[in-house]
């Protein structure tokens, strides 16, 4: 629990405003509703080339057992030279987090 004890007054902007972390949280969330990363999207969020991406994330049989669409995940495997990767951006963020250690660091 953080303590915090004033006596003073803070004006807050009115283009700003003040909400708790859940609820911060929750619009962080929310802000990746409906939306779909591309490769070069999972490369920012990951900090990694897509060589690196693909290697160890995407074609590992452990993973790719549950990120791969045709498998009920939510991952879409290009099938044809020329399609493009997607991601559903909420589901592969919370991968990313759930699986943090298995990939970055404790194969």
């Amino acid at each position: 629990m953080q303590q915090l004890q004033v006596n003073l007054t803070v004006q807050v902007p009115d283009d700003y405003v003040l909400v708790n972390k859940i609820e911060f949280e929750q619009l962080q969330m929310e802000k990746l509703s409906g939306t779909y990363w591309t490769m070069k999207d999972l490369e920012i969020r990951t900090n990694k080339k897509h060589e690196w991406i693909k290697t160890n994330i995407l074609y590992p049989s452990k993973f790719r057992k549950v990120l791969d669409v045709k498998k009920g995940g939510f991952v879409y495997y290009p099938e044809v030279t020329g399609e493009k990767w997607s991601f559903h951006a909420i589901k592969m963020a919370q991968f990313l987090d759930d699986n943090f250690y298995s990939i970055f660091g404790g194969r």
